[in-house]
């Protein structure tokens, strides 16, 4: 029995070093894969790496309670999601540790019309990030599912450089 919860400690361990959480909360890095994920949007449609191939993707980690969200969400409706939606793009908004309720409640409060689901258990968000790490954060996808960009909280300039680089990547 020792044997086994010390392979299993050697493990958990292993997988901790292996995800080095960086000076910003990340555990993924830019060119690297998108770690695969399988999830469903707030209208039922299930969104997976596979789904997602061939557009250009942000995952925008959001939450009500938190403020910088708040300040940051608008900005993403009108100069993000306004501007690429018809084109093959798509922003997300994945609401952390909140239910479906509190998410479609909080979209609406918003005004945003992007799409959103709810990371109840914040699974979806460690994939990326390091537990406990705060939002708000922005991921870009290139259309292969590459990590091309990351954003922490809301600052006017990442957010203009983010911009800059959906276009660029749309453009490919």
């Amino acid at each position: 029995m020792k044997k086994i919860i010390s392979l299993i400690l050697v493990t958990i361990s292993m997988n901790l070093s292996a995800q080095q959480v960086d000076d910003r909360g990340y555990i993924v890095r830019v060119s690297q894969q998108a770690p695969k994920f399988e999830f469903q949007l707030l209208t039922g449609d299930t969104i997976n790496n596979d789904v997602l191939k061939g557009k250009v993707v942000v995952f925008q980690f959001t939450a009500s309670w938190c403020g910088v969200c708040r300040k940051e969400m608008p900005a993403l409706e009108s100069e993000v999601w306004q501007r690429f939606k018809d084109k093959d793009f798509l922003l997300i908004g994945l609401d952390l540790k909140e239910d479906e309720i509190t998410a479609k409640q909080f979209a609406k409060n918003m005004g945003v019309t992007y799409p959103m689901a709810s990371d109840l258990d914040g699974t979806l968000f460690e994939l990326f990030a390091g537990p406990k790490q705060g939002v708000t954060r922005n991921i870009v996808l290139n259309k292969n599912g590459e990590i091309v960009f990351l954003t922490r909280l809301y600052e006017r300039d990442e957010f203009e450089q983010m911009i800059l680089v959906i276009d660029e990547e749309l453009k490919r």
